[in-house]
């Protein structure tokens, strides 16, 4: 099974072309601390998550600057779901991102933190798998 990096980007370590032109430093849509499970290594690690333009970029420290590089990045146009995932994993506030061939595991610090970065990755699939006009994105917060 390929896993979700190889799907997403085509390699484990983010490459240049993947993130080319995109100025994740600056104003993202949003950004945090995330958990996330290694790829190769089951392991936890809490990663700085920085979400802009369609893509999810995650690293080390949360000072991104222009010299910063990616661990990782996803682009969320080849992403299918994202929804929570407690049930799966046993644990508070996870969440699961998922395409055709893989799902990789993320845990918020808060119910509100899950429930955003699903909104905002949601919003963010919707916009960039396919072309929409701006009065056909939801704006899931606007909806209660």
């Amino acid at each position: 099974m390929l896993s979700l990096w190889r799907a997403a980007t085509g390699s484990a370590q983010a490459d240049a072309d993947d993130y080319d032109g995109i100025e994740y430093w600056g104003t993202p849509e949003r950004a945090g601390w995330l958990t996330k499970q290694g790829e190769y290594i089951k392991t936890w690690r809490r990663r700085w998550f920085v979400l802009k333009q369609g893509k999810l970029f995650w690293f080390k420290e949360s000072t991104v600057t222009r010299a910063s590089k990616p661990r990782g990045v996803i682009p969320v146009a080849n992403c299918l779901t994202v929804k929570g995932a407690e049930d799966v994993l046993n644990r508070q506030f996870a969440f699961e991102l998922s395409t055709r061939n893989d799902t990789m595991y993320f845990i918020a610090d808060s119910e509100k933190e899950k429930e955003d970065w699903i909104n905002s990755i949601g919003r963010s699939i919707v916009q960039h798998s396919r072309s929409v006009t701006d009065n056909e994105v939801l704006d899931y917060d606007s909806q209660k």
